[in-house]
């Protein structure tokens, strides 16, 4: 058994902009708690999270990586994720292991567009959250600033939990300390702001506090401090240096008394019922000797120990050579191997409790965001997804060797199984295999994987753009298909009504046929004609969405009434419809935020509204950056990482996410609708 106890348990995930550091910071807790004997480096690729020759080339995080260390009789559960916008899917998957979110911000950058969303993400995940000003060693910084800049980004909420002192070679804490050295601002103003609200959460508290004037101890602050913390009504900065070690001891303190163990976080959002069905809350309970519920937020493909789950233990108490279930899956499979991470080392445990990080290997059947139980009482448990942003960038790909079609949708299909933000899609009408992710990055990511991790060659080019179609007017149509070439004939007649449903409502097929004049049996078959032609498209090859059919008559014949006529019959019917229903053609609209110097922002305004796109807002960034907001067609954005490297000088960036379907404009229509010639004749 673990000789831990889950009181003794904490649960953090490092998150925040690109460079803010948090891998260096992994390591120097790694070292200040013995851990590790020296700190790696990135440069020298030696670092316990960056652990892939990917990483080690890149020089920054491509992944989540755990890790733990022991400080003041607690054990630190923690994973360190990928910081920049591209690989945001791993850093957003790793919020639902921990209880609190460090939000690392580089104190020579300022609050940069990863720490933002992470922030809002983790506060809508109901995590506590903890901000880390890490660099504070670093030349001609403004910490006042910063934290101003915090405090009017964030909310007055955020509060110094410690201060740099001594030229930040060291900080100096003011929860347990109302005077002292510190490199601006006042100690004791810090202190009293602080104890001011903590003492807020607890109204007895406040009164004796109001009436006796002195502060309350450090055990009567413990649990209004965590209240704080889980309504989000405190949000602490701290302040480190992870290259020089300064704030560390200090950071790991805080980790080990004030964050909050696997009881005293928020519940993790677990749901009993399926998706789009009726549905029940559940409250999972960090009891180990209750059933298990453990929830698995990622999966690698490793090339020696096959597929890995790794999974955050909620309740009850995983033991190896015990039985569990994945989903609602009937057959259980036996965790004969039971692990810890250390970064890519694997340390083998006998049992695992509630707020535990683990890990099994070789599990076919684990799949990402999947629960893992040991009773079918818990068959229909689900937590709440995660809110990822859609992978819009894509390349179509093909393999350069004949004969490697299979390997490479074999390999595709690992990728797609590790990142929830990477799709694969098929388009039989082009031809084309199409990789899907969050960015140029992103996507150069997979390919250099396939390439040095599978050895598979590809080409690559840009996709066609997702166009869609749809209807602007109801209309009827009938078709009759009647063939007869001797013998038995095939015949078959339907009549149908169409009629436009709102953006995003799909399809919808209705039998509203009487009197049996086409038989049941055969109306499987009208509605896969139907299926047939909304798949390839009428006026220019892109799939028709959201419409109503609706088959209201027809015929058949004693003898040739067959499915195929029908189906033919189903989609000659619903193609005549739709090209006198006023068809239109709809393209993808993207949201865009762009990150650049002030300076360019008049330059990429006028450059969006260029491409068919507006600005919706604007916003300052600080040190001389500010973000742009709009939307913009897909379709104007291929060339779009050259044009901003141009416009700002290469320090620019930008991420996209799928905003709605919008009709293109009518003489695009018209060029999409040239190229296509609808091949429709009978079968």
């Amino acid at each position: 058994m673990s000789k831990f106890t889950s009181e003794s348990l904490r649960s953090v995930v490092l998150v925040g902009h690109g460079a803010a550091g948090k891998t260096t910071l992994a390591e120097a807790l790694l070292h200040a708690t013995g851990a590790i004997a020296a700190k790696g480096s990135i440069e020298r690729g030696s670092t316990v999270c960056d652990n892939d020759p990917q990483e080690k080339e890149a020089g920054h995080s491509l992944s989540s990586a755990v890790f733990s260390v022991r400080h003041e009789g607690v054990t630190i559960h923690a994973v360190d994720t990928p910081g920049y916008p591209d690989f945001a899917g791993q850093a957003i998957a790793a919020l639902a292991a921990a209880d609190t979110a460090l939000v690392v911000i580089n104190a020579q950058a300022g609050i940069e567009l990863s720490a933002e969303r992470m922030m809002r993400l983790a506060g809508e995940r109901g995590l506590c959250r903890m901000i880390v000003v890490n660099k504070i060693d670093a030349d001609n910084l403004d910490l006042p600033g910063l934290v101003a800049e915090i405090r009017e980004r964030f909310g007055s909420q955020c509060l110094v939990l410690d201060l740099p002192a001594h030229g930040a070679a060291d900080v100096v804490e003011v929860l347990e300390h109302d005077a002292g050295d510190a490199d601006f601002a006042s100690v004791a103003a810090a202190h009293r702001a602080l104890i001011d609200q903590i003492v807020e959460e607890d109204e007895d508290l406040l009164a004796r506090y109001l009436d006796e004037g002195s502060d309350p101890s450090t055990n009567d602050l413990h649990a209004p401090f965590e209240k704080a913390l889980r309504a989000g009504h405190l949000i602490p900065i701290l302040f480190t240096s992870a290259k020089t070690g300064a704030g560390i001891p200090q950071l790991l303190h805080v980790l080990a008394t004030l964050a909050p163990n696997p009881a005293e976080g928020n519940p993790p959002p677990f749901y009993r019922g399926e998706p789009g069905a009726e549905c029940s809350a559940f409250a999972a309970q960090p009891d180990p000797d209750l059933h298990v519920l453990a929830h698995v937020f990622k999966v690698v493909v490793d090339p020696y120990l096959g597929k890995i789950g790794v999974f955050r233990v909620h309740q009850g108490t995983v033991k190896k050579d015990m039985q569990l279930f994945v989903g609602d899956g009937k057959r259980p499979f036996k965790v004969a191997h039971l692990y810890r991470l250390q970064g890519k080392d694997t340390v083998e445990v006998d049992a695992l409790l509630p707020g535990e990080i683990g890990a099994v290997a070789k599990v076919e059947e684990i799949e990402f965001d999947c629960v893992l139980h040991d009773s079918h009482d818990e068959d229909h448990i689900h937590l709440v997804p995660l809110d990822f942003p859609r992978p819009m960038a894509g390349l179509a790909v093909e393999t350069k060797k004949k004969g490697d079609e299979q390997r490479l949708f074999d390999i595709l299909g690992k990728l797609a199984m590790e990142d929830p933000t990477f799709v694969i899609e098929r388009h039989p009408s082009s031809n084309e295999t199409v990789i899907r992710g969050l960015g140029d990055m992103h996507l150069k990511a997979k390919l250099a994987r396939m390439l040095g991790q599978y050895k598979l060659e590809v080409d690559t080019k840009p996709p066609r753009i997702p166009y869609r179609e749809t209807i602007t007017a109801p209309a009827e149509a009938m078709y009759r298909h009647k063939k007869q070439s001797g013998g038995a004939g095939q015949f078959g007649e339907v009549h149908l009504r169409i009629e436009p449903r709102a953006r995003g409502e799909g399809f919808e097929f209705v039998d509203a046929v009487k009197g049996g004049v086409i038989p049941g049996v055969f109306m499987p078959a009208v509605e896969k004609g139907v299926r047939q032609a909304l798949a390839g498209g009428v006026v220019a090859g892109y799939e028709v969405q959201d419409l109503r059919v609706t088959v209201y008559d027809g015929k058949t014949h004693p003898v040739d009434g067959k499915e195929v006529a029908f189906t033919i019959a189903g989609r000659k019917a619903v193609i005549e419809a739709i090209r006198n229903a006023r068809p239109i053609v709809l393209e993808p609209i993207v949201g865009i935020e762009i990150v650049a110097p002030e300076n360019a922002i008049g330059d990429l305004a006028g450059d969006l509204s260029g491409r068919r796109g507006h600005v919706t807002g604007t916003d300052g960034r600080g040190h001389g950056f500010a973000a742009i907001s709009g939307e913009v067609p897909l379709a104007e954005l291929d060339d779009y990482q050259s044009r901003l490297k141009s416009l700002t000088g290469g320090q620019g960036s930008y991420t996209i996410d799928f905003a709605r379907y919008a009709a293109v404009p009518p003489n695009v229509q018209q060029q999409l609708a040239s190229r296509f010639q609808l091949h429709d004749d009978e079968e």
